[in-house]
């Protein structure tokens, strides 16, 4: 069986409300529409067009109970029919640096990309680079939140988990930072509405 695609929202009503949910309804994720939350979450900006982050998309359920152990038994792992790792990768970053840079800037903006990150980072350990690239993947992280509740969907984000128990499940390099895990699902409850301080409490105006 396959979900069917829900309307699509516009970026207010997405932000508006997205709500933090941790019960679904069973049924699977839409596979167009999950390649589709993917590809918006790919156009957030980065730095330098570095794009550090990567996407481990895990909707099988004996890796999903790998998971939910990993995140200290958090069930929203399970009940949700994806769960999105956001993740960052530098070093696999610095390594493909040239295919970053713009196809319009030539030969002179790849080797410029290089000179720029191996000037930037080269002197850098790989957990000093890592964190940067951290930085950049936690924006993407974002997107993926708004992305997925603009074609109906619904998110948690969970910083709650053993990196290094995920690392282990999903096959990853011991360098890689993540954002945190995203479930995604439809809605089976309408969680909390939200609770927020005001513009003039978080802001100041120069």
């Amino acid at each position: 069986m396959t979900a069917t695609t829900p309307k699509v929202l516009d970026v207010k009503e997405a932000i508006e409300t997205r709500r933090s949910i941790r019960k679904y309804v069973q049924e699977p994720m839409n596979q167009d529409d999950l390649h589709e939350i993917l590809r918006l979450a790919s156009l957030a900006p980065s730095a330098w067009n570095a794009q550090t982050w990567r996407f481990a998309v895990v909707q099988d359920a004996a890796i999903k109970e790998q998971l939910q152990a990993a995140a200290y038994g958090q069930g929203q792992v399970t009940n949700a029919p994806a769960v999105i790792v956001v993740y960052s990768d530098m070093e696999d970053t610095l390594a493909t640096v040239e295919e970053t840079a713009h196809p319009g800037m030539g030969d002179a903006g790849r080797e410029g990309q290089r000179k720029t990150f191996d000037g930037a980072f080269g002197s850098q350990d790989v957990a000093q680079r890592g964190q940067w690239g951290l930085s950049q993947a936690n924006i993407a992280f974002g997107f993926v939140m708004i992305a997925a509740r603009g074609l109906g969907y619904d998110t948690v984000p969970m910083l709650g988990f053993d990196p290094a128990k995920v690392k282990e499940i999903l096959g990853l390099p011991e360098h890689v930072q993540f954002a945190g895990l995203l479930p995604v699902g439809k809605r089976a409850e309408d969680g909390f509405p939200h609770h927020r301080h005001s513009v003039e409490r978080i802001t100041k105006f120069y």
